[in-house]
């Protein structure tokens, strides 16, 4: 191949396919984590982090966009919730959640006043378990911690009110309510993600039920004879319910990543779901934005690209340049996107699915039986 000074030719596509001159202003004192984030955040997976953030305030959170948050690894052990995702949820940003029960565990910890304490990494772990003291890495708390948030929620799903089947969005919204109810009693709120969404509306499912100290608890009131029951099943119908109505009234649908795992696989299904297994008409989520360790060579989910979503469909293929992937730790990435949102985004109106959750289920219910009726079966 010859090499040679650019031609005009050259010179232009040169620029075709490229953004901003590099020519940053000098960082200086004082300057606001959102103008941080667009001015020094250029290259790399700091520009990765830039776009995701921008991706975020300018188009998923439009006024006619449903914002899906996965939240998977121990964020709320760590204070996100409370710094964080609270904050999101009030502001009206996130409008429907998938996560890990043990976040959810975790964060009722903060609801009962309980306290969990900044460490080191390098600890004697035989030492602590002799004390009494569990680790999350560099967190650490007492063990009386895990013993009074079991007996909370077994006492109060021993209650009359939690004598049916729920879905685990149904679950946490009416637990939701009591942590909510025990904030205004003691005076301090906003440390509680379960309380925040009760207050706003907003749907909190769990993937795998079973797979926390939650599920563990619901576990043994079953062997008590208690009637509380979860559906899964329901949890599928559901969070589908939501995107197709999402996407049937002509706005849109976007994916919020933090990790991976099962919440992000249980959020991104919902358009095969809709698609492939309903047979309803829709072409994939249309927004998607993951923060993540995880590499995508090893095969697994937590890493899986989302152009390689696309061909699920979990992604629609003509919104692939509205997807950002940041291979960054969510704890460091977190804090710096809701800063740059809360300040460059005015707070949106709740959409309140989880109070129109029966309704968005059952016309989705009529939607497929009408394509069955079509399809003859």
């Amino acid at each position: 191949m010859d090499r040679h000074a650019g031609t005009s030719e050259n010179k232009e596509f040169l620029k075709s396919i490229s953004r901003e001159r590099i020519d940053p202003p000098a960082v200086r004192g004082g300057l606001s984590a959102a103008d941080l984030l667009d001015t020094a955040f250029l290259s790399y997976n700091g520009g990765r982090l830039r776009e995701g953030c921008q991706l975020y305030a300018r188009r998923m959170l439009a006024d006619d966009a449903t914002v899906g948050l996965a939240l998977s690894g121990a964020l709320t052990p760590a204070g996100l919730g409370i710094s964080c995702l609270v904050p999101l949820v009030e502001a009206g940003f996130i409008d429907w959640i998938v996560s890990t029960g043990a976040n959810l565990y975790h964060d009722t910890h903060y609801a009962l006043g309980m306290d969990l304490y900044q460490a080191g990494p390098s600890l004697p772990d035989l030492e602590l378990r002799e004390n009494q003291v569990i680790r999350i890495y560099d967190i650490v708390f007492d063990y009386e911690n895990l013993l009074g948030t079991d007996k909370f929620y077994r006492t109060l799903c021993r209650g009359p009110a939690f004598q049916q089947t729920f879905g685990t969005a149904e679950f946490h919204n009416l637990v939701g309510k009591y942590l909510a109810e025990r904030e205004t009693q003691t005076g301090v709120s906003g440390k509680s993600l379960l309380a925040a969404a009760y207050r706003c509306g907003v749907p909190v499912f769990t993937s795998s039920p079973g797979d926390s100290s939650i599920g563990m608890n619901l576990a043994a009131l079953q062997l008590e004879g208690c009637q509380l029951r979860i559906d899964p099943l329901r949890d599928v119908n559901q969070s589908a319910a939501v995107v197709w109505a999402a996407k049937d009234n002509g706005g849109s649908s976007g994916v919020f990543i933090l990790g991976g795992g099962s919440p992000k696989n249980f959020m991104l299904q919902t358009e095969p779901q809709i698609q492939e297994v309903l047979g309803l008409t829709e072409a994939g989520h249309d927004y998607f934005l993951q923060f993540t360790d995880a590499r995508p060579d090893t095969g697994g989910l937590s890493g899986a690209t989302p152009s390689e979503a696309m061909t699920w469909g979990k992604v629609d293929p003509e919104k692939l340049p509205g997807t950002v992937t940041c291979y960054i730790d969510s704890t460091v990435a977190l804090p710096l996107l809701s800063a740059y949102a809360l300040t460059r985004r005015e707070p949106r109106k709740h959409k309140r699915y989880m109070d129109r959750l029966p309704d968005l289920t059952r016309k989705l219910e009529e939607r497929y039986a009408e394509v069955r009726k079509e399809r003859g079966e």
